[in-house]
């Protein structure tokens, strides 16, 4: 993974936006969900008070229908009419047609709807009242809505709507037909039918009504679910089964992916009405919501990337600036300091800091000015000024802070940097450590190194185990690590691999440590300089030269310790490397093995 999605920013940033989005996210489903329920319910109650209005005006509208045929059958004096055998005198058959019509006539201008009124009597005769030039079919006995008077029974028979006339061939106004079996009430017999014709806007008004869309199809079903009338041409959907869940007066509302489906049974004839309305009529008002939910939550979510780019920017811009000064630290500059106004926890990181460089700074410009005859007082000095503990616990918390921010590198550079001052920290008069220790330290050492040089440096570091229990004075080989990163090894070119090599050798009961690199080694002009100031101790040859005062205290601490003949040597090739090499005794107990 790329360093930079490894940042502190990177991922806040992400956090922040996933976090945010999420809301945005589960609050709109949540909206839209809602408002979808809402709606469905909304739609169902407006669904079944149409239905229940429409059922309403079949009921008054059929019922006056009812009442209208009733007229004709309960009419004694033209059920006598109808019975009467015809007489041989024409005019007394005039004048009993001219009184059927007139009564059929009476009883036709008594509603504005009506378009023909037809009585068939069983022996033939016909008598029509509605249209001046009736032309009678002539094989109405054949026909279905005939058989279906037929077997009324007596009851008034709902045939439905028909584009044009049942039995007047010259009628092509589409009409609503309805009938019922005339009987002879004193004989008990059914003398005939009366089939009756009335416009049909009514009933299609009525079945508009229960419309919920442009696209929606009304249905009114008979008997074995007979089309009696409807909006469309197009056959009904598959309604199977839910005729038996429609109840008396009871209003059936089924909803699926494709329609919503709704049902009823009416009241006063045996029908069914049933409406389809498709799911895109329906859902007008969700898509509405739908579109105003993706325009608003991609902006949401814009405005959530904007805050969240903010908030880590405020956050890891500060981070960010102290790990800029923390690399100018590394490589020795000392005299910055961080100025931020950030979250609290991030000021205290940035006080402590500068609070910790400003105390470093103190220490190598009092231990550069001093000599080394007073080094260790002087050192004994600072270490009383500087709280070890308070630089081990800030170089501590930096480093689980760059932890947890996934600043691996740099959190490993400040963990090796918080291990090396609690050794270096705590010195006193005449101290010595153990190889062992020596080894430790400049791992952590050559950690940080590594770290600077980005890898351009490789370590090889070879020790026998039973040598690392060896005394030797405190801080001799980094001395000598440092000198060859900074003067040898650091000057090569950057696609140079630059080797640090880390021996030790025994030879006739001295144990030799040896620090080689393949660096810009030194003229020869320098090399004579180092020589006279290993020397010569006591002379001082300048700081910024080597052989300076760093490695005239380290041989001075080596003869002090372990006698004239031991201490420092260097040697040195130009443009071949440099090798430093440390002489002190083994212990008897080895030169005896």
């Amino acid at each position: 993974m790329p360093r930079r999605f490894q940042s502190i920013q990177y991922r806040l940033f992400v956090l922040f936006l996933l976090s945010m989005s999420g809301i945005v996210l589960v609050v709109s489903l949540l909206f839209y969900n809602r408002t979808t329920v809402q709606f469905h319910d909304k739609a169902s109650e407006l669904a079944r008070k149409n239905v229940s209005q429409t059922a309403g005006l079949f009921d008054l509208l059929l019922g006056s229908y009812n009442s209208l045929s009733k007229s004709i059958s309960n009419n004694m004096d033209l059920v006598r009419l109808l019975t009467t055998d015809s007489s041989d005198l024409p005019a007394v058959n005039y004048i009993n047609e001219r009184t059927i019509t007139n009564i059929l006539g009476a009883i036709y201008y008594s509603r504005e709807d009506l378009i023909g009124i037809h009585v068939i009597t069983d022996t033939g005769k016909v008598y029509n009242y509605g249209n001046y030039m009736n032309v009678i079919d002539t094989q109405y006995e054949h026909t279905e809505w005939y058989k279906e008077i037929r077997k009324s029974a007596g009851k008034i028979a709902w045939l439905g709507v028909y584009p044009h006339s049942a039995i007047d061939q010259v009628e092509t106004r589409p009409v609503f037909a309805f009938g019922r079996q005339l009987y002879d009430l004193d004989e008990h017999k059914p003398i005939g039918i009366v089939l009756f014709e009335a416009e049909p806007r009514s009933v299609l008004s009525a079945l508009h009504n229960l419309r919920l869309g442009t696209n929606s199809q009304v249905y009114l079903l008979g008997h074995e679910n007979r089309i009696v009338s409807a909006t469309s041409s197009d056959p009904p959907p598959d309604l199977r089964g839910l005729e038996q869940q429609v109840a008396e007066d009871d209003v059936i509302v089924n909803r699926s992916n494709e329609s919503a489906v709704i049902a009823s049974k009416l009241p006063f004839a045996d029908w069914s009405v049933i409406s389809v309305t498709p799911s895109e009529d329906l859902n007008v008002e969700l898509v509405q919501n739908q579109r105003y939910l993706l325009i608003v939550a991609p902006i949401l979510i814009i405005v959530s990337a904007l805050i969240a780019s903010i908030v880590s920017r405020g956050i890891s811009l500060p981070l960010k600036r102290v790990i800029r000064e923390m690399n100018r630290v590394e490589t020795g500059n000392f005299r910055h300091t961080v100025s931020i106004e950030s979250y609290e926890e991030i000021n205290q990181l940035a006080n402590s800091f500068n609070h910790m460089v400003r105390r470093i700074a103190e220490l190598i410009e009092l231990v550069r000015i001093s000599s080394v005859s007073e080094k260790n007082a002087e050192l004994h000095a600072l270490q009383t000024q500087v709280n070890p503990h308070f630089l081990y616990n800030t170089l501590d918390m930096i480093y689980w802070m760059l932890d947890e921010k996934g600043q691996d590198q740099l959190g490993e550079v400040v963990l090796s940097l918080s291990h090396m001052f609690p050794y270096s920290s705590h010195w006193e008069e005449g101290a010595d450590v153990s190889l062992r220790e020596e080894v430790e330290q400049i791992s952590h050492y050559l950690t940080i190194i590594q770290a600077r040089l980005e890898g351009r440096v490789s370590v090889d570091i070879s020790m026998d185990e039973r040598w690392l229990d060896i005394r030797l004075p405190k801080m001799t080989l980094q001395l000598l690590i440092e000198n060859a990163v900074k003067h040898g090894l650091e000057p090569l070119p950057a696609n140079t691999g630059g080797k640090l090599f880390v021996r030790a050798e025994e030879h006739g009961g001295v144990l030799s440590l040896h620090i080689i690199d393949n660096g810009a080694g030194m003229e020869y002009e320098r090399w004579e300089v180092v020589q006279v100031a290993l020397a010569e101790p006591g002379k001082q040859t300048g700081s910024g030269q080597a052989g300076g005062i760093g490695l005239q205290n380290l041989n001075l601490r080596l003869r002090h310790m372990f006698g004239e003949e031991y201490g420092l040597r260097i040697s040195s090739t130009p443009g071949a490397g440099t090798t430093a090499t440390v002489s002190v005794p083994l212990p008897q107990k080895e030169e005896e093995t």
